[in-house]
């Protein structure tokens, strides 16, 4: 006797999980327009998505909200201004550019992450204001939480703070009120709806950036951070302002370098290869934005 219907029956919100499902529970199909799909579908075969699509009632982008619903893949649809459209990984999950981070992080799985390193913080630096290395932070973060890692982005720019208004953050708490005593694990802000995500915005600007990241409270942050998430990742300021990137980089340990097509001065950056190397941080690679 087969009994695997009536067990998927009685399976815990197996109904809920289908497609058809996900789209009237988010508005995006009329209960009425799904009984009319699932007509269609009798009668002519297919899938639920596929038919809904061909009889005008959902477009494309809903059907790949629905599947990345079911096949437990958070993202955002574009224009929910719930994040900056340059997030694009939970805005564009489906785009060529997504699919490059991906790869990107595939590479960083195999260098850094089975390194047996113990240390799971990495920096994105780079030369030039510019250059990518909040959208490279951000993105990154997102593709590792997408995948399952309990992901952490650590603003460590403390000069030009960009990730709080990338995800629509408070600024008035952050690293920078961290390393004065004045704020613990509160600051941290969960993106709920990528749920493994989380953001320590910057905070207020201080007068003094370079010398709060130098102190030995920041690497010690940083290693109780590494206990509470499965991936810190941490934007960082550009080497031609200062030397807190490298400061940073040297704290976590690994090092990701953004470059700027036509834009990044191939002397300044071997010069930051060079800093890197010196302060013992291991320079992964370099990725080339907007190549």
């Amino acid at each position: 006797m087969d009994a695997t219907p009536d067990i998927m029956d009685r399976m815990p919100g197996a109904e809920d999980q289908s497609i058809g499902a996900i789209l009237v529970e988010t508005g995006r199909l009329r209960p009425d327009d799904a009984q009319a799909v699932l007509r269609a579908q009798k009668a002519r075969g297919g899938s639920f998505g596929a038919n809904a699509v061909r009889m005008g009632l959902v477009t494309r982008a809903d059907l790949d909200f629905a599947l990345a619903r079911q096949f437990d893949y958070p993202y955002l649809p574009g224009g929910s201004g719930i994040l900056d459209p340059s997030v694009v990984a939970a805005c564009q999950p489906f785009s060529a550019v997504v699919e490059a981070l991906r790869a990107l992080r595939t590479q960083l799985a195999l260098r850094w992450m089975n390194a047996r390193v113990g240390r799971k913080t990495l920096a994105v630096a780079g030369v030039g204001r510019g250059e990518g290395r909040s959208f490279i932070a951000a993105n990154l973060a997102v593709v590792f939480a997408q995948m399952g890692a309990r992901t952490l982005l650590l603003d460590a720019d403390l000069r030009e703070a960009d990730q709080h208004r990338l995800f629509h953050l408070d600024n008035r708490v952050g690293l920078s009120s961290v390393l004065v005593g004045r704020a613990g694990s509160e600051a941290i802000v969960r993106v709920g709806a990528l749920r493994n995500l989380y953001v320590l915005p910057a905070g207020p600007r201080p007068p003094n950036p370079q010398e709060l990241l130098a102190r030995a409270l920041f690497p010690r942050q940083l290693r109780a951070l590494e206990g509470l998430f499965d991936v810190v990742i941490a934007d960082t300021t550009a080497a031609e302002l200062a030397a807190d990137g490298q400061i940073a980089a040297a704290a976590s340990g690994s090092a990701l370098l953004v470059v700027r097509q036509d834009a990044t001065d191939l002397d300044r950056l071997r010069h930051l290869r060079a800093s890197l190397d010196l302060t013992g941080s291991q320079v992964l690679g370099a990725v080339m934005n907007r190549l």
